[in-house]
């Protein structure tokens, strides 16, 4: 496949790692040198200076025969209008854009994306994933990350273990015929930072952070069996008043369950704004840098806080001043994925990584079978992918324990109709179930192979 990525920053930069690591032919476009030069000289991709929006530009990198264009600049104007010469010129079939403005994401003016109009396949909004993000860490405070999976039927969850985990040294296997009932499995562990999917000899250590994908309504038990407490958010004091700290108050504002929730915002501009538009969010105008204006917020009151401004090492220096004042849990927003590996020595529970939200938006428009969600794990170590079991794959009527996975790859669950179901060695997948995978990235090319590439469902 040839695609075209419009932008050198993180987002198109990662997505060209991830595409040209599975042997697509990759162009990234940026006005800046800089970040070209660093791209080819790194990855196995070509480069074009140049505006991504001109149509000379477009045509050198490659478009009179590229498959995808996706455009990921900074600027929302460049990104629609390179759709629409992408479209009008060189009849690039798949267009990808991300946008952030609100306005133009409003649910009233989605004509705009008409074939007629602004041919846009698939619009992207980093805010909203984020956002949405946020609410999820929130709605599983004892994990580190989670992400929801065949209509929000099942979960993923990223559990750090502690010493007290009470199944630390069980194998997997024994854990399945312990806990019997429980529609539950360890698809990933992290140890000593590497990323592996585990046998079913396997054990637990302290430490570990697992990735475990279970039916939504055995979370609060999986969350137990794994020594988690979970107890409901009732009071939240959010750290940035912008789109995403505002996209989380309204959606907590349209809750039944009535959460409480505080903004501080330092922009005097943004925090009135941002007053403007919620109900029942109270707005304080400061830095959360502050530990007055924290108290103000009754920090020690709330029952979490989340550092969503645009800067990182502010985000990580809230949540920990947070976590001293007294706030039981914190969840930091972190664009830099080296910046990890402090969160458990600061004693951050959970950070969001807007960079994999995003790109696991876009690959689940990029992949071959009929991917219906998407979710990149770590450093785009590896993925969590849903998908639909065509009458054409390999997969189609044969029983789990025939079919040959590569050592990196797990299912997680199967949806047969409206049933999610916890799969064995004995579970037959027929064609028409939604499957759930786990797969280190290296394996990516073989799921999809598995999964049966066909144009038809791209």
């Amino acid at each position: 496949m040839k695609v075209i990525i419009c932008g050198a920053g993180q987002v198109g930069w990662q997505i060209a790692r991830q595409l040209s690591g599975e042997k697509n032919d990759v162009t990234l476009v940026d006005y800046n040198a800089d970040l070209v030069r660093r791209a080819t000289d790194t990855l196995d991709v070509q480069g074009v200076v140049g505006f991504a929006s001109y149509p000379d530009v477009l045509e050198k990198a490659g478009a009179r025969d590229a498959d995808m264009i996706i455009a990921a600049t900074h600027s929302d104007e460049v990104n629609m209008v390179t759709c629409e010469v992408a479209h009008a010129i060189f009849s690039i079939p798949r267009k990808i854009a991300r946008l952030r403005a609100q306005s133009y994401l409003d649910a009233i003016y989605s004509d705009l994306y008409r074939r007629d109009h602004l041919p846009i396949d698939v619009v992207i909004s980093p805010e909203r994933e984020v956002a949405e993000a946020a609410l999820q860490r929130l709605a599983a405070p004892a994990t580190f990350d989670t992400e929801s999976f065949m209509l929000g039927r099942a979960q993923l969850l990223g559990i750090q273990l502690d010493e007290d985990c009470p199944v630390l040294n069980t194998p997997l296997r024994q854990l399945s015929d312990l806990f019997s009932t429980l529609r539950a499995i360890v698809v990933g562990v992290r140890r000593e930072g590497r990323l592996f999917a585990p046998e079913p000899g396997d054990q637990l250590f302290a430490e570990d952070q697992i990735y475990v994908f279970t039916h939504s309504e055995d979370v609060n038990r999986t969350l137990e069996i794994f020594g988690k407490q979970t107890k409901k958010q009732e009071r939240v004091v959010i750290i940035g008043g912008g789109n995403v700290g505002l996209g989380v108050a309204r959606a907590l504002e349209s809750r039944t369950d009535r959460v409480r929730c505080k903004i501080i915002e330092k922009n005097r501009a943004r925090a009135e704004r941002a007053a403007d538009s919620l109900e029942r969010t109270i707005v304080l105008n400061g830095d959360g840098m502050d530990m007055d204006i924290l108290l103000e917020a009754s920090i020690d009151r709330a029952d979490a806080v989340l550092a969503v401004t645009d800067d990182d090492k502010t985000n990580l220096l809230v949540a920990v001043r947070a976590k001293q004042a007294g706030c039981p849990m914190s969840i930091a927003l972190v664009n830099d994925p080296t910046l990890a590996p402090l969160m458990g020595p600061l004693d951050i529970d959970a950070y969001i990584n807007p960079r994999a939200t995003t790109v696991s938006s876009i690959l689940r428009h990029i992949r071959h079978g009929k991917v219906r969600a998407i979710y990149s794990l770590g450093d785009a170590e590896a993925e969590m992918i849903e998908a639909q079991v065509l009458s054409t794959s390999p997969l189609a009527g044969r029983l789990i324990r025939e079919i040959e996975f590569p050592e990196g790859v797990l299912v997680g669950a199967l949806m047969k109709g409206e049933k999610v179901v916890k799969p064995t060695g004995d579970t037959r997948i027929e064609a028409g179930d939604v499957i759930a995978l786990f797969t280190m990235a290296k394996d990516v090319r073989e799921v999809e192979r598995l999964l049966q590439v066909s144009i038809d469902f791209f």
